[in-house]
C-alpha cells in the first residue's frame, strides 16, 4: 500500500521557497521533480525545466506553472494505480494525502517497482500468459478454473484496456508453471486468445533482472 511506500527522505517544497532552492534540493536528492505543497495541501511539482523556462531564481515556486496537480494517491492505494498514476501524468514521483487531502509525502516510481520486485508473485519462478478477449467475457474464476485443471496456480493477474483495441481488454496472468503448452491449449479450447506468453526458468536473483521481469509483467 502507497502508505508503506512514502519516501521520508524527499521532503516538500513550501510554496514560499525560492526557484534555487528548488534546483539546489533537487541535486541534493536527486530527484528530476519536487512536490510543492502550501498549508499541508499539494499544489503541485516543480523541475529544472519548468525553472530555465522562467529563469527567475529569486520567484517563489508558488507561481511557476506547476505540473501534476493530480499526480496524487491515497495511503491504502494498491501498487498496481501507483504506477498507473505516475504513467499517466509522465512523473517519476506520486504524492500521497490523505483523507482530509492533507499531504503525507511522496512515492518515487523507482521505490515502487523495487519493493513489488520483492513479492512472491515477482521472485517465483513460472510464467506469464497473455490474454485478448472482450470484456464481457471476462471471468477470473473460470480462467483460473482451467488454469487449475491442469495443476497450475494463478500467482498474480492483471486487467487493462487492449492498447490495439478499446473494445478489449488484455489479462496479464503470471502463473506457478513453466512449462504452459497445456494450459494453452485448455484456454484456447475455451476459446480464449493466448497472444503471448514467457517462460522463466529459474528465480530472478539480481534487483535490475526482478525490474526487468516486472516491467515486461506489468506491460509498461
Amino acid at each position: 500500500m502507497a502508505e508503506d511506500l512514502i519516501n521520508h527522505m524527499i521532503p516538500p517544497l513550501k510554496g514560499t521557497d525560492d526557484a534555487h532552492k528548488a534546483i539546489v534540493w533537487m541535486e541534493e536528492f536527486r530527484c528530476n521533480y519536487m512536490p510543492v505543497i502550501e498549508d499541508g495541501k499539494l499544489l503541485g511539482f516543480i523541475s529544472e525545466e519548468i525553472i530555465f523556462e522562467r529563469n527567475e531564481m529569486d520567484k517563489p515556486v508558488r507561481d511557476f506553472a506547476l505540473v501534476g496537480q493530480q499526480c496524487y494517491v491515497h495511503l491504502d492505494t494498491h501498487f498496481y494505480d501507483i504506477l498507473k498514476v505516475a504513467a499517466e501524468h509522465k512523473l517519476q514521483m506520486v504524492a500521497v494525502l490523505n483523507e482530509q487531502m492533507a499531504y503525507c509525502g511522496v512515492i518515487t516510481v523507482q521505490d515502487t517497482l523495487t519493493s513489488f520486485a520483492q513479492t512472491a508473485a515477482v521472485q517465483l519462478p513460472g510464467g506469464i500468459l497473455v490474454l485478448s478477449m472482450n470484456f464481457n467475457d471476462y471471468s477470473l474464476s473460470e480462467i483460473s478454473r482451467l488454469i487449475e485443471e491442469n495443476h497450475a496456480k494463478i500467482l498474480s493477474s492483471i486487467v487493462k484496456e487492449d492498447p490495439l483495441d478499446a473494445g478489449k481488454i488484455r489479462l496479464t496472468l503470471k502463473i506457478n508453471q513453466q512449462e504452459m503448452s497445456r494450459i494453452v491449449a485448455t484456454l484456447e479450447r475455451f476459446n480464449y486468445k493466448v497472444i503471448g506468453r514467457y517462460q522463466e526458468n529459474k528465480p530472478i536473483a539480481g534487483e535490475k533482472d526482478r525490474i526487468d521481469m516486472l516491467l515486461r509483467y506489468l506491460d509498461i
